[in-house]
Order: structure tokens, then sequence, then C-alpha cells
């Protein structure tokens, strides 16, 4: 199949913002600086959550989980237009390794900090030993 007959089946909604074929400039900017404006206001609001009184204290780290999770999906779509199309497969393919290897790096390293006194010499043998 080429690729003029790939585009023809595409859904024409799901694309992101400057992913169309025929994009002007003007379109393309808009899609940035919308990208821009929400990435900002959801900082704000992360900063406000974190920073004020009038939030219940027990949910400030879900309330900052769910806007840095709502940050991620503004990057993922408006600036590095990763969507479900056919033809993003090997970016989300790079996307899900990359989040592995993350997850996989944090997880040991807390793994490895929670099992680091299990590992240590008790310290009356050290004091001997000094």
């Amino acid at each position: 199949m080429s690729e003029q007959q790939t585009y023809e089946f595409r859904d024409p909604h799901d694309l992101a913002p400057g992913d169309e074929e025929e994009v002007r400039l003007g379109q393309r900017l808009l899609g940035y600086l919308i990208g821009l404006g929400l990435s900002i206001l959801l900082t704000a609001t992360s900063f406000f959550v974190a920073g004020t009184d009038l939030v219940w204290q027990p949910s400030i780290p879900v309330a900052l989980t769910v806007l840095a999770i709502a940050q991620m999906g503004v990057h993922l779509v408006f600036f590095l237009h990763i969507t479900t199309g056919p033809d993003n497969t090997n970016n989300v393919m790079a996307l899900a390794f990359g989040l592995l290897i993350v997850f996989l790096v944090i997880g040991g390293s807390i793994w490895i900090m929670s099992h680091l006194n299990q590992n240590m010499m008790p310290m009356d043998q050290i004091m001997r030993m000094q």
C-alpha cells in the first residue's frame, strides 16, 4: 500500500496539532502557543496547590500527580505530536521503551536503598574491626 493510500484511510480526527499534511505556519504556531499556554497554566496551578492552605493537605500529592500527568499529556500531544494514528507507531514504541527504562531505574534504586540496611555489617562488628 502506498503512502498516499495510507493517508486516505486515516481518521482526520486522530491528528495531533501540527500533524496535518498541509499546515500553514499560523496554524502550527497556534498549536504550539496553545500547548505553551496549557503548560504554563498547569505549572502555575501546581505551584498554587503546593503553596496554599486552600487545598486539603492530604490531597496535595494526589493533585500534583494529576497535574503532572496532564502536563505530560499536553507535551505529548502539542509538542511531540504523538497520536494513536498508524504512522505514529514508532514514536509510541520509543516512548513506551523510554518509560520502561525510567521505571526500571527508579524501581531498582528504591529497591537497593530499601535493602541497604540488611546488607550492612552490624555496628558492633564494625566497632570491633577498628
